[in-house]
């Protein structure tokens, strides 16, 4: 029996994640019996109510009762009642890890990768193999736009974000990889950036197909070198596949790509240097998989962008409200790179940390980060909840950007709650404002006056 037969009855504590809630749809798909229960009702939970999943609102040991396999989000604590209540009852239990793994072993995986980007690169790479005729599964962090959800079973192949935190890649064989970038992350689990790049480096070796990597990232660079394996390599140098002509506007990119015996002009919806670096991986990707170039146009011009991923939120008494994922230096340094790059001069960032861990291991990678903004409004650190022993703060974050001295107006506001109020001070020195973070930071834009 696999998590994956039709009938097997699955239960899955913390369903509405963005990981797991896509997880019980590729189940449904796949023909499970799916319950699971969160802490909170929520939309996440009304629509997996609508696609056939049991959901439960609360923790309670017999939530789980009758199920053949207890699965769990990476966000649920090991004591909780319906894991402990599991184990004692003798059923199954996996981990989103043990998932993946039993994932490719019934299902051939094309498998996006990296510290950041996944998300959208899986979403480019569900649009091209859609403009191929394709019905491809998926298992992505959000929903794909103008596809569907997040979780599909589909035909053939199955696109999955293959997600490196807590080493939930650490089982996974993969048949086609792309690797985006690598830098320090999840630390508090991998311990030093170079313990992360041989997880990674692991993961490409575990590949059966081809690996295409970015190989502009000097992380990606390093990785490639640990692994005992070929890769493809793609970037704006002397690369066998070339990115070239880059030309961003504020709505849409376009840049040339050539390869052995391929030469095309790719068109994409969306703006910045970051998403043609995850597009140019996608396009090689693909034609080592055997799609036509015909397609791969096609997919990249449907793509628009993923949910939060600069994600245009509105104007703000005429200053457009951007909001974005980005919670790593690497990322923040690409979005205002692309915010200015898309003509915007007088840039406003807000940043809401993320994780203490997180915060701590990286706060002086933070401060150049920003060297792009004009003014820089930091708030408290989302904990994610996690324990902060010593009261750190996002003041740490502010204090950094401070002595870097780069010349933005810097403020830090404690509670997120009244960063409009501080946003009000900034309107008239502002041509757009960028919402950044991984937690609550977009709940901001439905409390500016005067928001379209």
């Amino acid at each position: 029996m696999t998590t994956f037969d039709p009938g097997v009855r699955v239960h899955i504590v913390g369903v509405g994640g963005a990981g797991m809630s896509g997880l019980a749809r590729l189940l449904v798909g796949a023909g499970a019996v799916v319950s699971g229960s969160d802490l909170a009702d929520s939309a996440v939970l009304e629509a997996l109510r609508a696609c056939g999943v049991t959901v439960m609102v609360g923790h309670d040991r017999t939530n789980f009762d009758g199920a053949d396999v207890v699965l769990w989000s990476p966000a649920i604590a090991s004591d909780n009642v319906e894991l402990a209540a599991a184990r004692a009852s003798g059923a199954v239990l996996l981990s989103r890890a043990d998932v993946l793994a039993e994932l490719a072993r019934v299902r051939r995986v094309i498998g996006l990768t990296g510290t950041h980007g996944k998300t959208t690169a899986a979403s480019m790479m569900v649009h091209v193999l859609a403009a191929d005729g394709r019905d491809p599964g998926r298992l992505l962090g959000a929903d794909v736009l103008g596809v569907g959800a997040n979780g599909h079973w589909g035909s053939g192949d199955v696109v999955v974000e293959v997600d490196e935190s807590y080493g939930t890649f650490a089982h996974i064989h993969p048949h086609a990889l792309g690797l985006l970038n690598v830098e320090a992350d999840h630390l508090d689990h991998y311990g030093t950036l170079g313990a992360l790049e041989h997880a990674f480096a692991q993961l490409l070796e575990r590949t059966s197909g081809p690996v295409v990597i970015w190989n502009d990232d000097a992380g990606c660079q390093r990785v490639a070198n640990i692994a005992q394996r070929d890769v493809v390599r793609v970037g704006t140098g002397e690369d066998p596949w070339r990115v070239s002509e880059i030309a961003v506007t504020r709505h849409d990119a376009t840049f040339t790509l050539r390869g052995p015996e391929v030469e095309t002009r790719l068109m994409l919806g969306v703006t910045g240097v970051h998403n043609v670096a995850d597009a140019a991986v996608v396009a090689v990707l693909a034609s080592e998989l055997g799609v036509s170039s015909d397609a791969i146009r096609t997919g990249l011009a449907n793509f628009r962008g993923a949910p939060r991923r600069f994600e245009l939120r509105g104007s703000w008494r005429g200053v457009d409200v951007y909001e974005s994922y980005a919670h790593l230096p690497g990322e923040i340094s690409a979005i205002l790179s692309a915010t200015h790059a898309a003509g915007y001069e007088r840039i406003t960032a807000v940043f809401q940390p993320h994780r203490v861990t997180r915060t701590l291991s990286l706060v002086e990678d933070f401060a150049p980060s920003f060297d792009a903004a004009t003014a820089v409004v930091v708030t408290d650190i989302y904990t994610a909840g996690e324990p902060n022993p010593t009261g750190v703060t996002g003041e740490i974050v502010f204090e950094a950007i401070v002595r870097r001295g780069a010349g933005a107006i810097t403020t830090y506001v404690a509670s997120i709650d009244d960063v409009p109020e501080a946003l009000e001070a900034l309107h008239a020195t502002s041509d757009v404002v960028v919402l950044l973070g991984a937690g609550d930071v977009a709940s901001i834009a439905s409390n500016l006056r005067g928001m379209d």
